[in-house]
């Protein structure tokens, strides 16, 4: 999770907790770690999968294991407009952390201005990556090619567009304030009458707010070296359309105000504005498991705006392709079976969910670990005591059937050496593929953090291609 995690090139502390949170679990004699490994699944971007990676479906593991915990998070991007075209913020995470699903570098030589949609902490991160000087970013863990693009890069100002207003921004005060101290970039002064504390507003969106009035006050002096950037925050603004013109992108947004929930409504008015990139950060959803269901679903929802839509889906029944999320009650997980006129949810024996998977894309790491913690006990209470009868309003609005299950799991431990074949032979060396476990994993670690050493840097990322290799040359000198 730590090392594609959008803010991964940070030094922050809490990211280095959870790192050591891991390595402490990991030397459990109990713990076995099969890294490189891709569970199938149908992913509507048509993400390219990493083609040396050891690939297995769901249903590959049943039989090895009594219980499951699904904590894939949120990796697709949330659908846009269709007229509105825009890289998804993922591929830029991907490009700067070195996933091996990246897609390669922007084109940020050819960019002048940028445009982010989305008041996120992910729009906040790569604005701040954008605007940091390279300099400064060469003595952390970023790839050396993705210090040389951004060595290249043009980019002189970055526009950040929400459909609310600064109350209703949904990145963090940590992330502002990263963003507000950076030397070299100053954020376009916000109108007064925006920054207006609104009646009970929380503590966070009070902290927010008086950063920003504070960030819209006149900076000092930047370093005689820097390249002299700025960013922007744009409110009340929903993208609806996006034309190329003159190697530039023209975008047409719906202008909004808040009604009486404070949930953007348009005005009917309308504005275009100029920029050469346009990056999406609008949130994101679970991908479903490459497993079909022969229950077809047909929900109908409302959005705040009024307009009504209809999906259908024959998909994992497992997964909510409406709320973009693995269905559960409380963590545990439902699937939808067809096995009256109706469609019911039945209880997942043994199988649970847990973070941005079981509830969609919200919250940061503190408050994904405690829904792990929350996940972790009610496995183990259901293990130990009688069966689980689910009685959300989730559950009993959706047609939950309490006394039929389903179970997927092996009801009887197998030895704690099993594990997939697929997975099994590519540990030996087989097919053509490589698992990579916990002491090869530590022992590539070590190899990144020797060769920033040398470079001075904390650690250097080494690509797919870089790992082969090192292990490749390990294996013959043993």
């Amino acid at each position: 999770m730590v090392r594609p995690a959008p803010a991964a090139y940070t030094s922050e502390h809490r990211l280095q907790n959870c790192i050591h949170k891991f390595d402490q679990t990991a030397e459990d004699p109990r713990f076995s770690y099969f890294g490189n490994v891709s569970i199938s699944s149908s992913s509507p971007t048509k993400t390219p999968p990493n083609p040396a990676a050891v690939q297995i479906q769901l249903s590959d593991l049943f039989p090895h294991y009594t219980h499951l915990v699904l904590a894939i998070g949120s990796a697709s991007p949330a659908p846009l407009p269709p007229g509105l075209q825009a890289i998804p913020a993922l591929d830029i995470v991907h490009w700067y952390t070195g996933h091996p699903s990246s897609r390669g570098a922007p084109p940020l030589d050819k960019v002048k201005h940028l445009t982010l949609i989305g008041h996120g902490n992910v729009s906040l991160d790569i604005a701040r990556l954008l605007l940091t000087p390279p300099s400064v970013l060469a003595k952390l863990d970023i790839p050396d090619e993705v210090i040389e693009v951004l060595k290249r890069s043009t980019v002189e100002e970055i526009e950040i567009v929400s459909r609310r207003g600064p109350a209703e921004v949904a990145f963090t005060a940590k992330e502002v304030r990263e963003l507000l101290a950076l030397p070299n970039a100053t954020l376009e002064p916000i109108p007064e009458e925006l920054l207006v504390t609104p009646p009970g507003a929380s503590r966070q969106q009070t902290r927010i707010l008086d950063l920003l009035r504070k960030g819209s006050q006149p900076k000092g002096t930047s370093p005689p070296d820097a390249r002299k950037t700025k960013w922007k925050l744009v409110f009340f603004r929903s993208p609806q359309e996006t034309k190329t013109i003159d190697e530039g992108v023209n975008i047409t947004y719906d202008i909004n105000t808040l009604d009486e929930q404070r949930r953007a409504k348009p005005t009917g008015q309308k504005e275009t504005r100029r920029t050469d990139l346009v990056v999406s950060s609008v949130g994101s959803r679970a991908v479903p498991f490459d497993r079909k269901s022969d229950t077809t679903t047909t929900v109908t929802t409302t959005s705040e705006s009024g307009k009504t839509t209809s999906k259908s889906s024959t998909t994992d029944p497992w997964f909510d392709p409406v709320l973009g999320r693995i269905r559960n009650d409380q963590g545990r997980v439902l699937s939808l079976e067809a096995d009256s006129s109706s469609p019911t949810l039945k209880l997942v024996k043994n199988v649970y969910t847990s973070g941005w998977a079981s509830h969609g894309a919200k919250g940061v790491l503190a408050s994904t670990m405690y829904d792990a913690y929350e996940v972790a006990d009610r496995l183990l209470s259901d293990h130990l005591q009688s069966p689980h009868n689910p009685t959300s309003s989730e559950a009993l609005s959706s047609g939950f059937d309490p006394v039929s299950s389903v179970q997927p799991m092996n009801p009887i431990p197998p030895s704690l050496e099993s594990a997939p074949s697929a997975v099994e032979r590519a540990t030996r060396g087989e097919d053509g593929k490589r698992v990579i476990t916990w002491p090869v994993w530590k022992a590539i670690e070590a190899e990144e953090k020797r060769l920033g050493a040398a470079k001075g840097k904390e650690a250097e990322r080494m690509q797919w291609k870089d790992v082969e290799a090192f292990l490749e040359a390990t294996t013959k000198n043993r």
